[in-house]
């Protein structure tokens, strides 16, 4: 899967020039309108890997590329309200722990301070584990979420990103797990290697051959997942 995915973005006969545009883009990012071209471009190459097709997309039918990309971002900001639900339920489960605690305060006498340190104790094991709890969803989100864009291109639907179902059964298989941390690893270390090569520019067309890569393992793992999933079911 590593290689065929390292070799992916290259092997269409205008591979140059979509690299040279990846790259482009992504210099003018900064202008912000090329980023849904940007998001569009990979939404294709989702689309494509988890449909079968070997080749990488191409840059063309523009309008079309900046609508899927309108429609990436968008799935974006939904699952980051998610995020930030969840910090929210965070702070008030912890502000109401330090209330515990507070109350919980040095007191003179014999009586009461037992049940008092006890509250002080809860009210601290609710921080800990509303925080703990906190960075386990995160975490897991961070691992369902490529999945949930893997089939919103599947499908060109963005209710298809919230298909429970579907993107947990896929998700929870050993296919998409490997192509994940494969994604990790090559973000990581190529993402690296092509950052510092940014000082030469060749760098800022390398980091868009990376994330070709990540999102074609995403799309990959997600296919061969779910495939695998609707196998076992039958």
């Amino acid at each position: 899967m590593l290689s065929d995915a390292l070799h992916y973005p290259l092997d269409s006969d205008d591979w140059l020039r979509t690299i040279l545009i990846g790259g482009l883009l992504s210099v003018l990012s900064v202008l912000v309108l090329p980023i849904p071209l940007l998001q569009g471009y990979y939404v294709r190459v989702l689309r494509g890997t988890t449909r079968g097709d070997a080749t990488p997309p191409a840059f063309d039918e523009w309008g079309d590329l900046f609508v899927d990309g309108l429609k990436l971002i968008g799935v974006n900001i939904a699952v980051s309200l998610v995020v930030v639900v969840a910090m929210f339920v965070v702070g008030i489960v912890t502000g109401f722990g330090s209330a515990i605690g507070s109350g919980a305060g040095p007191v003179v006498g014999t009586g009461s301070n037992g049940g008092l340190s006890g509250l002080g104790g809860l009210g601290g094991l609710l921080t800990v584990v509303a925080f703990f709890a906190f960075v386990a969803f995160a975490l897991l989100l961070g691992y369902v979420a490529p999945a949930m864009f893997a089939n919103f291109a599947r499908e060109d639907s963005m209710a298809a990103a919230f298909d429970v179902s579907t993107v947990l059964a896929a998700a929870t298989t050993s296919e998409y797990l490997i192509a994940w941390v494969l994604a990790v690893v090559v973000g990581l270390v190529l993402g690296t290697i092509a950052s510092l090569l940014g000082i030469v520019v060749v760098g800022i067309f390398a980091l868009f051959y990376v994330q070709v890569v990540t999102y074609y393992l995403f799309g990959r793992g997600f296919a061969d997942g779910l495939a695998d999933a609707q196998r076992g079911s039958l």
